[in-house]
């Protein structure tokens, strides 16, 4: 069985930034971005780590690249001369991050850890990314205090790295239904967040023996917030259970109405004799998407 042809040759060549062409023009503003000032920040901290994507060379040696261009421009701010290039094997314009997936929040976090664990320090992290220390250390700890089911439900999600904070406020069954909460609802903020944990029954949360006391806002206000927040929770959950199914009967329902309604004869009964169900059902038949 023969194998199927690289898109790139596997080991980089290393070729002059002068043998290399953009292929776009560089946009307004870009060596003011925060994105390039990361870029520059990175490189200078651990170099490049990602070869730059050329075509083959011409007649003249040189090379149209095909992915890299804001790194070759922070190449060239920075003054290096020559540049570890992957040479694509055909005129396909095809690139690796065309198809990029981007971290979770957890895949992050996991990441950073690691870096730590082989000796990179934090400090070092944080140049290279061109952001604060603490920013690096709440990622690094964002699990801390975090219940394992709760960490499963985000593993593919993206937030904050402030969610910790307020969902280790909670014992580790309110957090697992908080989460919940907020991945059905797709509202993984921590804004939402601590919503909950003011919703949250004294005894869910850890280390608190007192009622919970918020400006503006009354005991027995929040002893009402707190039953109607756990109505909202056990009514979402059935909606949540009943979901699939209604979909899967709104779109039969749709189909055959329109059936219905292609019938000349049933059109004309229904426009006479009940105009007020022609008007819904038309209605349903219109619906471009079922969210609406």
């Amino acid at each position: 069985m023969t194998k199927p042809p690289l898109g790139f040759v596997p080991e980089p060549l290393l070729l002059p930034l002068s043998a290399v062409l953009p292929s776009r023009k560089t946009p307004e503003g870009l060596v003011t971005s925060r994105k390039f000032k990361q870029i520059i920040a990175s490189i200078e901290a651990v170099g490049l780590i990602e070869p730059l994507s050329v075509g083959k060379p011409d007649r003249s040696g040189q090379h149209i690249l095909l992915d890299g261009h804001t790194r070759l421009v922070a190449l060239k701010q920075l003054g290096f001369e020559q540049v570890p290039c992957l040479v694509a094997t055909d005129d396909e314009s095809y690139t690796y991050n065309n198809r990029v997936n981007r971290l979770s929040s957890i895949q992050e976090h996991l990441m950073i850890r690691r870096a730590v664990e082989r000796g990179v320090t934090p400090e070092r992290l944080a140049k290279a990314l061109d952001v604060d220390i603490s920013h690096i250390i709440k990622k690094l700890n964002l699990l801390d205090g975090i219940c394992p089911e709760a960490a499963e439900l985000l593993r593919d999600q993206t937030f904050s790295a402030n969610l910790g904070a307020a969902l280790r406020k909670m014992k580790p069954t309110r957090q697992v239904e908080c989460v919940e909460l907020m991945v059905s609802a797709n509202n993984i903020t921590v804004a939402y967040a601590q919503a909950l944990v003011a919703a949250t029954p004294s005894n869910m949360l850890v280390g608190e023996v007192k009622p919970k006391r918020m400006t503006g806002v009354s005991a027995d206000q929040m002893a009402k917030m707190e039953r109607e927040m756990g109505n909202l929770q056990e009514q979402f959950k059935l909606a949540e259970q009943s979901y699939g199914q209604d979909i899967l009967n709104l779109v039969l329902a749709k189909g055959y109405l329109a059936k219905l309604m292609a019938n000349e004869a049933i059109l004309r009964q229904l426009t006479k004799k009940h105009p007020d169900v022609l008007n819904e059902f038309d209605s349903i038949v219109r619906m471009v998407t079922l969210d609406k």
